[in-house]
């Protein structure tokens, strides 16, 4: 197991919910991971990738009245940089096998589950 607060690790964060978004942001702060930044919806989370360069995007697959999935497979593309998407969800994973499988992210993680150790054991799985 990896120490989070040992890793130099970017992480952008998008998703349709402003308090999950600051929320989510502080805790992975405060376990040591360094968030870049925070999107709200799709065009504007392709905009920060494309400017910030993050390691990591954290994407929730339901984002309002678009599509998480459709982001990831824009963010795979390479187009607006690389970055490594982990899909999130309220839903158990169980619930989303399917549509995780046939995204190009590297991993999922309930929000209910989110942590940065969470997230370096996804990288990690993904490797």
């Amino acid at each position: 197991m990896v120490d989070p607060s040992e890793v130099s690790l970017r992480c952008l964060i998008v998703d349709d919910n402003a308090l999950f978004l600051e929320g989510a942001a502080d805790l992975l702060r405060r376990e040591g991971l360094d968030v870049i930044g925070v999107a709200s919806n799709s065009a504007r989370a392709i905009q920060l990738v494309s400017e910030l360069r993050p390691d990591v995007t954290l994407v929730d697959i339901e984002l309002g009245d678009e599509d998480g999935l459709e982001l990831a497979q824009q963010l795979n593309d390479g187009s607006a940089g690389q970055s490594k998407v982990i899909l999130i969800s309220t839903h158990p994973e169980s619930d989303m096998t399917h549509l995780i499988g046939a995204s190009p992210a590297v991993g999922f993680i309930p929000k209910t589950r989110l942590s940065a150790q969470a997230i370096l054991d996804a990288l990690e799985r993904a490797a």
